[in-house]
């Protein structure tokens, strides 16, 4: 009945680094642009960790966790490197907030539709230890999105 001396997420990490140093060392690079981010005079941070910063706020509607949202958004690594852009592709992205990553999940309802945020969110809110595409495991993410609306569930 004692407390354990790690969290789930410190565990998988710690056992992560020993059969992967690669990684160890790439969460830790993000970890520190994570720290030196969230001293910025502009950067609030979340409970959970999440970074967010307000580029344009908006005054309509809030989503909630189980509603439908319409974005425009850019992604990139804490480095710059782009991963995926909706506006490049010239339309916007319809999803249900339960259904992304944890740290859109939460950013986006801080939102009002007509919003423009900048998210940075740490690899726990984002894909973990896992890679997706061209997104290495353990990456911090780093998102501008806008959300232009908001429909609630049927």
């Amino acid at each position: 009945n004692k407390k354990p001396l790690l969290t789930d997420d410190q565990a998988n990490l710690l056992f992560m680094c020993h059969s992967n140093p690669q990684l160890c060392a790439h969460v830790k690079q993000d970890e520190k642009f994570l720290v030196e981010n969230k001293k910025k005079q502009n950067v609030k941070t979340t409970a959970s960790g999440l970074q967010y910063e307000v580029i344009t706020q908006g005054s309509g509607m809030k989503p909630n966790a189980t509603d439908s949202v319409t974005v425009n958004y850019m992604g990139t690594l804490t480095d710059g490197t782009e991963f995926d852009n909706s506006y490049k592709r010239g339309q916007p992205i319809t999803f249900s907030l339960d259904r992304v990553i944890r740290g859109w999940t939460e950013g986006l309802q801080l939102m009002s539709v007509g919003s423009k945020y900048k998210f940075y969110v740490p690899y726990q809110l984002g894909y973990g230890l896992n890679e997706m595409g061209s997104i290495p495991a353990g990456s911090a993410l780093v998102f501008e999105v806008e959300l232009l609306d908001v429909k609630r569930p049927e």
